[in-house]
């Protein structure tokens, strides 16, 4: 049974494994395909965890190491006091604003599992993009570390907010506190329909303001289980006379990115769960403590943005470290530059390298590449998942295009998002008739592989982190002394993309790259900040209808053809 195309791989798995069996349902209209024997919400996924797994290490944090049993429990707990003391009811928004650690897991399940839709607040926002978040999300509950909860401060009294800290969050009602008050542990029972709402979480757009994308439980789990299937393809596609891959055996994943965004939320988390895998979860990014930690709890799958792997290929190749447990190296949320893939498939010689596109709209499923299909394509994003998903390339109406031909990618599928939260009109735009156009402009081959070549919008992709570009705009211009600024993508070696602006000043007025950081420290995340800042003492290039020229200005900045660099930013 080898030497099967992807497309007779995934029809032998789902016509003989009864878990991956295919049907139908009727989906907000849509008659989809859908997986019929997984777990149908996430508590179930969950309780599915629990069967066939040591129980000793689930969740492996600096000092602290979780049993299943212990994470199960905390957030059982955590559901009898949100519905108990804390008033939640099916269908409210619920926070959590923090770093990553154990606590997010088990709030996170705590606030799904009674039916109530878990807020994931970006932890890097500012006060400003904070007050947005919860005004927009309607939350009037947030779990908070201390670095959230002093943001939250100046406006949760205005929205009405209540915080729980967590953590090194001790003033007022704690975490640790509400847990000290109940031994129950009993799972909720409370029923929850596999297309209701289970997380509410923000991706910047091109409009300016994030959006917050909501998702359902049916959308997760058909990419959990899209994701679980993927691992009984490669052994049936192995050509006849090479070596078959041998099973994967217990899984390990290491947590690298932050659980607001749907890499690890998503691809790592709740996969582990299908997986029935141990996670470990790092406090700060560092490549060398990756490989450590990597080596330490024999961690198998590792997904991260390209700059993080191209930091452990350094580490790796620079100290001599080898990681004979790893299995999977995959990079995700931007693309990872082609010269990256056979230097990283050298360093990590045990490891299948991967590359995979998704957005947050899609619940993090879509388009994979991997080992050394990927090796032979580094420049492509790979080819759809089966079996619910469907790619195609369309044109500005939405009509398919000939392969070979550009346009923009559409996907379509159970997992898709249910809709922009409070932006009816940008849903229609964005959801049409099942389908969900991705704003990422591509290629399809003849063999459906898809190379994504440029965005439609104005979208800078900074070491995984989607940047709006008129966001920063904006708060450049709330400076008394600008008259124009564009923003733009600058390619850069370490995050793939930063962030490039160029700015026209009033009449006599003067400013600094260093007063720029400075005006935007309390109103944008550091992220967002110009990396790259170029003056110009005209107004900014116009196209034919009146509006900036972004694309050409970036051109002619980077080409030295307009403005004057200010390399003290």
């Amino acid at each position: 049974m080898s030497g099967m195309t992807l497309a007779e791989a995934a029809e032998h798995i789902t016509s003989t494994d009864p878990l991956y069996a295919v049907g139908e349902a009727d989906i907000r209209g849509v008659t989809l395909p859908v997986f019929t024997n997984i777990p149908k919400s996430l508590r179930e996924l969950q309780q599915y965890g629990r069967e066939d797994r040591d129980y000793s290490d689930y969740i492996i944090y600096q000092d602290e190491r979780w049993s299943y049993e212990r994470y199960c429990a905390e957030s059982n707990k955590i559901s009898h006091i949100l519905t108990e003391r804390l008033g939640i009811k099916p269908g409210d928004h619920v926070a959590i604003a923090m770093r990553n650690y154990p606590e997010y897991l088990s709030l996170f399940m705590g606030i799904v599992n009674i039916g109530a839709v878990a807020v994931l607040v970006n932890a890097w926002w500012m006060t400003d993009e904070l007050t947005y978040g919860f005004e927009d999300s309607g939350a009037k509950l947030v779990f908070a570390d201390g670095p959230r909860a002093e943001r939250i401060a100046p406006f949760a009294e205005k929205l009405g907010i209540t915080t729980v800290g967590v953590r090194d969050m001790t003033d007022g009602v704690t975490l640790d506190g509400l847990l000290a008050q109940t031994d129950d542990t009993r799972w909720p029972t409370v029923d929850i329909d596999p297309d209701a709402d289970f997380a509410l979480m923000y991706s910047s757009g091109s409009t300016g303001h994030p959006k917050g994308i909501m998702l359902t439980h049916r959308g997760a789990l058909s990419a959990v289980f899209t994701w679980n299937m993927s691992l009984l393809l490669p052994p049936l596609m192995t050509p006849e006379g090479e070596p078959t891959p041998p099973n994967p055996g217990p899984q390990s994943l290491l947590i690298a990115t932050p659980l607001f965004h749907v890499t690890a939320s998503h691809a790592l988390y709740l996969l582990s769960m299908a997986l029935r895998a141990k996670v470990v979860i790092m406090h700060k990014w560092d490549g060398a403590e990756a490989l450590r930690l990597i080596n330490q709890e024999q961690v198998t799958r590792f997904v991260g943005v390209p700059t993080m792997t191209a930091d452990m290929r350094d580490v790796a190749e620079r100290d001599g470290i080898e990681t004979p447990s790893l299995q999977v190296l995959t990079s995700g949320g931007a693309k990872r530059p082609p010269a990256q893939v056979g230097e990283q498939a050298e360093a990590f010689p045990n490891a299948a390298l991967a590359s995979g596109w998704g957005m947050t709209e899609t619940n993090a499923a879509g388009i994979a590449i991997s080992g050394p299909d990927y090796v032979g394509r580094p420049d492509q994003a790979g080819r759809i998942f089966p079996p619910l998903q469907e790619a195609r390339i369309v044109d500005a109406n939405n009509v398919e295009v000939p392969r070979g031909t550009l346009g923009e990618l559409s996907v379509k599928g159970p997992n898709m998002m249910r809709c922009y939260h409070n932006k009816p009109e940008a849903t229609t735009e964005t959801l049409i008739d099942g389908w969900l156009l991705s704003g990422d402009l591509g290629i399809m081959d003849e063999d459906g592989y898809v190379t994504i070549v440029d965005r439609a919008k104005n979208i800078i992709i900074r070491g995984g982190e989607n940047i709006s570009g008129l966001e920063v705009e904006a708060a450049i211009h709330q400076h008394p002394s600008v008259g124009e600024a564009a923003v733009f993508a600058c390619p850069d070696d370490r995050y793939g993309e930063v962030v490039g602006a160029i700015v026209w000043l009033k009449e006599d007025e003067v400013m600094t790259g260093a007063d720029v950081k400075a005006f935007l420290t309390d109103k944008i995340a550091s992220y967002k900040h110009p990396a790259k800042l170029w003056w110009t003492d005209a107004p900014l290039l116009k196209g034919a209808t009146d509006k900036i020229d972004r694309r050409a200005l970036k051109d002619l900045c980077l080409s030295g053809e307009v403005g004057t660099e200010d390399n003290s930013i």
